[in-house]
């Protein structure tokens, strides 16, 4: 792959963790020429790649597309982050350093603040920092990047999950409780957290 097919892969990546594009949107190749400054074969090249690890959806003669939020893909993908993130917890426990520890109430706290008081458009960013320095905590990277690439293959929480503001204060209380496990070494409790969390 080019570096310029590269580069608009990684932020096309991005802007779909985000929630820049609607579940169940087309993403079009002159849309996305305008949106990144850039010719039509990087663009194509891009989509293809992400095609390519399902982290979008294409239709023969059709184009490329967001995964809907009613796919039944989603499930079963949820599923497997459930097998995956729940199996690891014990490793977490073990492997949690004071430090992680640490950066994880911070990044809890800092979700919870987001939710009382903005700025909105930092949620989710703040909500994947948390979460991937929980999963670092196993010591297992390659983990980490495998669970990455299923969130892309859902739509992203604000369009999915976070439907209201309750459900939202929900998982910010759901992260504090997780610092809690994981400080005094619950892998039962914590792997409980985790199901619940990604399966809400």
């Amino acid at each position: 792959m080019s570096d310029d097919a590269e580069i608009i892969a990684d932020r096309l990546a991005q802007d779909l963790r985000s929630g820049q594009f609607t579940a169940g949107s087309w993403l079009k190749q002159v849309d996305l020429q305008a949106r990144y400054g850039v010719g039509r074969a990087p663009v194509r090249k891009a989509l293809e790649t992400l095609a390519g690890r399902r982290l979008i959806r294409y239709e023969k003669n059709r184009g490329y597309s967001v995964h809907p939020t009613d796919d039944d893909d989603t499930k079963q993908v949820l599923a497997i982050r459930v097998a995956i993130e729940t199996g690891f917890s014990e490793a977490l426990c073990l492997g949690a350093s004071a430090e992680q520890i640490i950066e994880l109430q911070r990044l809890a706290e800092q979700f919870s603040q987001i939710v009382q008081s903005g700025p909105f458009d930092q949620l989710y960013e703040t909500n994947l920092a948390f979460h991937r320095t929980l999963l670092r905590c196993s010591g297992n990277e390659p983990m980490v990047n495998l669970v990455d690439d299923l969130r892309l293959r859902t739509s992203p929480a604000p369009a999915s999950q976070w439907l209201n503001r309750a459900r939202i204060e929900r998982s910010a209380a759901e992260h504090i409780k997780m610092v809690d496990a994981l400080r005094v070494k619950d892998s039962a409790e914590l792997a409980k957290l985790i199901r619940r969390h990604i399966l809400q």
